[in-house]
């Protein structure tokens, strides 16, 4: 995908993405090209994603090296190859919503 089907696909949205059949993590698109991340555990993480040759990267707040991934649009949803990895690690989307994420912060307490 491009950037701007990219940006037109996921605005507004947050979108849910899989391992192997496993759900990994939510994330939500924001106006100005902001995200918010959470591997589930409803802590999020804020960053902003940019275009990069064919890539769209992303920057997360206290992770110094941009993710950069590849996605591609299916039938079903997204599919996005992570290309920081040898491996090359794929995601599929499983699912769209409008609604944010719930962030419940750092955990704190006793």
């Amino acid at each position: 995908m491009s950037a701007a089907e990219f940006e037109a696909f996921t605005t507004g949205r947050t979108l849910s993405y899989a391992q192997d059949g496993v759900t990994s993590g939510l994330e939500e698109y924001r106006e100005g090209r902001r995200v918010r991340w959470s591997f589930l555990d409803d802590e999020c993480q804020d960053g902003q994603w940019y275009p990069f040759e064919d890539m769209i990267c992303f920057v997360y707040e206290g992770i110094g090296d941009p993710q950069c991934w590849t996605f591609y649009r299916e039938p079903g949803g997204l599919r996005a190859v992570f290309r920081n990895d040898p491996g090359n690690t794929t995601l599929y989307q499983t699912h769209a919503s409008d609604e944010p994420l719930v962030c419940l912060g750092p955990k704190v307490g006793v």
